[in-house]
C-alpha cells in the first residue's frame, strides 16, 4: 500500500470516527427538539418517530402556564448578565495586574488565589450559607451575584497567561508616553486580549446559566427560583404524568439563550482558538 493510500485511509477512518462523535452529540438535541414537538402518546412509540406527523407547537404555548418559566428566565438573566459582565471586567484587570504590573508579593498572592481552587465547593457551602443568612440574603439572589462580582479564580488565571505574551515593550513605552494604569489596561491591553475575554465569557455564562448546585440552596421562592431550578420541578412534577413534550419544550427554551450567545461571540472563540495554538 502506497503512502497516499495509507494516508486516505487513515483520513477516512478519522471522518469516521469524528462523524460517530458528531452524531453522538446532536442526536439528544434532535430527539429533545423532536420531542417537543410531539403528543404525548407519540413519546414511546417504536420504531422511534424521530419526525412527527404533525407538530404539536401548542406544548410552547402551554409550558408559560405550567410553571413561574419566564420569571425563571428573567432571574438567570439577572445572574449571569450582572455576574459575567462586572467579573469580567474585574477579572481582565486583575489578570492584567498579575501578568504586567509589579508590586510586592505578586506571586505569592497569585499562588494563594491559585490554591483557593484546590478547596471543595462542598466544604464552603455550610459556611457560606450561614454567612449569607445572617446577612439576609437566603431567598433572594444576591448570593448568586455578589460573590461574582469580584472576578474568577479561572479567567485571572487563563487572562494572565494569555497576557504573558503580550510585550512588556509595548506597556514600557506606554508609561513613558505618561499613560495612567487604567489607560494602560484600557487602550492597550483590553483590545489585546478580547477574543481570549469573549471565550472565557461564553464559557462563564454557560456555566451560570446551567448551576443548579447554588440556586437550590439558596432560593425557595418560585418567584426567585432561576430557570434551572424552574425546569427541574418541571421535570418532578410532569414527568409522573408522561407529559414529556412539555418537559423539552421548557428545556428546548432554556437552550435558546446559551445558543443565541454562542451564535454571538463565536467568532471571538475561533480566533481565541487559532491565536493560541499559534503561540503555542
Amino acid at each position: 500500500m502506497s503512502y497516499s493510500q495509507k494516508r486516505k485511509l487513515t483520513n477516512s477512518i478519522i471522518f469516521i470516527v469524528l462523524l460517530i462523535g458528531a452524531v453522538a452529540m446532536i442526536a439528544p438535541l434532535i430527539w429533545m427538539l423532536s420531542t417537543s414537538l410531539k403528543e404525548k402518546q407519540d413519546v414511546f412509540a417504536l420504531p422511534p418517530i424521530w419526525i412527527p406527523e404533525v407538530f404539536q407547537f401548542s406544548n410552547y404555548a402551554a409550558i408559560w402556564e405550567a410553571g413561574p418559566l419566564l420569571s425563571g428566565i428573567q432571574n438567570s438573566l439577572i445572574v449571569a448578565v450582572s455576574v459575567t459582565i462586572v467579573g469580567t471586567f474585574t477579572s481582565s484587570i486583575a489578570a492584567f495586574a498579575f501578568a504586567k504590573l509589579r508590586f510586592p508579593h505578586k506571586g505569592k498572592f497569585f499562588l494563594a488565589l491559585l490554591t483557593s481552587i484546590m478547596i471543595p465547593y462542598p466544604t464552603l457551602m455550610i459556611p457560606q450559607f450561614m454567612m449569607f443568612s445572617k446577612l439576609g440574603w437566603v431567598d433572594t439572589l444576591l448570593p448568586l451575584i455578589i460573590p461574582g462580582l469580584f472576578g474568577n479564580v479561572f479567567m485571572i488565571f487563563f487572562l494572565r497567561q494569555y497576557l504573558l505574551s503580550v510585550p512588556d515593550a509595548i506597556i514600557e513605552a506606554a508609561k513613558i508616553d505618561g499613560s495612567s494604569y487604567f489607560r494602560l489596561y484600557s487602550s492597550i491591553t483590553f483590545p489585546l486580549i478580547k477574543p481570549a475575554v469573549a471565550a472565557q465569557l461564553i464559557l462563564w455564562f454557560m456555566g451560570i446559566w446551567n448551576d443548579y448546585l447554588a440556586p437550590i440552596i439558596y432560593l425557595n421562592s418560585p418567584e426567585n427560583q432561576t430557570l434551572q431550578l424552574v425546569i427541574a420541578n418541571f421535570n418532578a412534577t410532569y414527568a409522573i404524568q408522561t407529559d414529556y413534550p412539555l418537559i423539552m419544550a421548557a428545556s428546548i427554551v432554556a437552550l435558546l439563550p446559551v445558543l443565541i450567545v454562542f451564535l454571538i461571540f463565536q467568532k471571538q472563540i475561533i480566533e481565541s482558538v487559532a491565536i493560541s495554538g499559534v503561540k503555542g
